[in-house]
């Protein structure tokens, strides 16, 4: 699985424009549950995931997907160019692309 098939599942299952703000006022009740899973160190164990940092962080990057499917914004591409300027920003030595290229050659 990778960025764009998530985002497509989630747009194919949960695409509703006109409720924008819904999506947004989710994204921060998410992150407050995030933070009191972190806070309290609740990681996910044989398999139950109820109330994890695990549940939290994929309930989070779920209503980013979904602002984004809302805007018809490509996560994959902007994280293509924010990394580049990122790279140029704080001297990384290798851009999201090489890491990506390079990651793929390595798989086989």
């Amino acid at each position: 699985m990778n960025i764009e098939d998530l985002q497509a599942y989630i747009k194919s299952k949960d695409h509703n424009p006109d409720k924008q703000h819904k999506y947004f006022y989710k994204l921060v009740e998410e992150i407050g549950e995030l933070s009191y899973a972190m806070n309290h160190d609740m990681r996910m164990t044989d398999g139950e995931i109820k109330g994890t940092v695990e549940e939290e962080l994929y309930d989070v990057l779920y209503y980013v997907l979904a602002i984004a499917n809302i805007y018809s914004i490509d996560l994959r591409e902007c994280a293509l160019i924010k990394e580049r300027i990122n790279r140029e920003k704080y001297g990384y030595a290798c851009d999201l692309e090489t890491f990506i290229s390079n990651r793929k050659d390595m798989e086989g």
